[in-house]
């Protein structure tokens, strides 16, 4: 996608061989460039969020594979590359996948052998990325179009929650996809912004995404998503996932369960956009079985902006001594979800659909 007119995506490779990503901690803001030069780089940006959303974590991570394989090619650093990286951030499987993918490509090679292949290996995850994200933009697309149609071209209204942009992938976003689609294809798009409390990565990321790229939105408050189903002015929503179970669950950012509800409570389509890393096929009950990130409390008590000087700061909220929790994520139950858009098409959230869908993924 685009910033200013250039293309960029959100983490490649340097003509210098250095690996670059966009510091999302400084949007809307700054638009700050980082270089991860080692694993403990890779391993920071990760856990600290200069980099987030699922697929890019799991990029970034592979990547960072590639990294310590130039330094240290060995079987030790290879597997304590992995352990490292997968402590970062426990809930988002791509990040599993991705380095399960890096171990099953380099394990067989002599270590010489490694570092190329590495990085080979990383720049096609990112590929592959793209074009993942790219096919849930066309098949969603059929969606905003048939909803347009209904509506003899009038303006489609979308509401997203949190940021499943392209800013948390490597280009095109998953949730945000079939919009820019959409609105490539001449249709009337207007997308309502969830703020997405505790680190408010809507207000920050898909505001400012949707504003480069020219997209009509407003940005609205976590507690106003119900108030609009009700009054008859959200046609669809769509969020993205960091985990979806075999059966449909769906983990994704704290809050999506109750815009989830709310839907269900006013009959609005609630569509889920899956890459197929992203699914766990070793975890039926989402609610049971996904691990939930726990994330310090000071994300909860302080928020980050930009003060009258032009100042990013971070300032306190609550009063002093006040604790807070933090999870970063919730389950919504696949009864919940109207649909699936994956790469392959638009699947129910059901196991034998998903299992359809993906057969040669699905275990046997």
């Amino acid at each position: 996608m685009k910033i200013n007119g250039k293309h960029y995506r959100a983490i490649w490779r340097a003509p210098c061989g250095a690996v670059q990503v966009i510091d999302q901690r400084w949007l809307p803001h700054e638009l700050r460039i980082a270089t991860l030069a080692n694993r403990q780089d890779f391993a920071d940006a990760i856990r600290d969020m200069w980099v987030r959303g699922a697929p890019l974590i799991g990029a970034t991570a592979a990547y960072g594979v590639a990294v310590q394989m130039a330094e240290d090619p060995s079987d030790a650093a290879l597997d304590e590359t992995c352990e490292v990286l997968h402590a970062t951030r426990p809930t988002a499987i791509n990040l599993k996948w991705a380095l399960d993918e890096m171990t099953r490509v380099l394990r067989p090679l002599a270590p010489e052998a490694r570092a190329e292949a590495a990085y080979k290996r990383a720049a096609g995850i990112c590929d592959e990325d793209v074009e993942i994200n790219r096919q849930i933009g066309l098949h969603g697309l059929e969606i905003i179009r048939e909803i347009a149609a209904k509506k003899a071209g009038a303006r489609v209204n979308v509401l997203t929650h949190c940021n499943a942009g392209w800013p948390a992938t490597v280009d095109w976003g998953t949730a945000t996809s079939p919009i820019y689609h959409a609105v490539e294809a001449g249709i009337d798009v207007h997308v309502f912004v969830d703020e997405t409390r505790p680190r408010n990565q809507g207000a920050q990321l898909t505001a400012w995404e949707l504003k480069s790229h020219g997209v009509s939105h407003d940005l609205i408050v976590d507690n106003a998503g119900g108030h609009l189903m009700q009054h008859g002015e959200i046609d669809l929503v769509i969020v993205g996932t960091d985990r979806t179970t075999a059966r449909g669950d769906v983990c994704n950012k704290i809050g999506t369960y109750l815009k989830a509800l709310a839907a269900k409570a006013n009959g609005v389509p609630f569509y889920v956009a899956l890459p197929s890393p992203t699914i766990d096929w070793t975890v039926q009950d989402g609610v049971k079985e996904i691990p939930i990130e726990e994330r310090g409390a000071e994300e909860v008590t302080h928020v980050q902006g930009r003060d009258p000087e032009g100042r990013i700061i971070s300032v306190q909220i609550s009063p002093d001594g006040t604790g807070a929790r933090n999870s970063a994520f919730d389950v919504t139950p696949a009864e919940l979800v109207t649909g699936l858009i994956t790469e392959r098409g638009v699947v129910a959230a059901e196991p034998q659909a998903l299992a359809a869908a993906f057969p040669d993924l699905a275990p046997q």
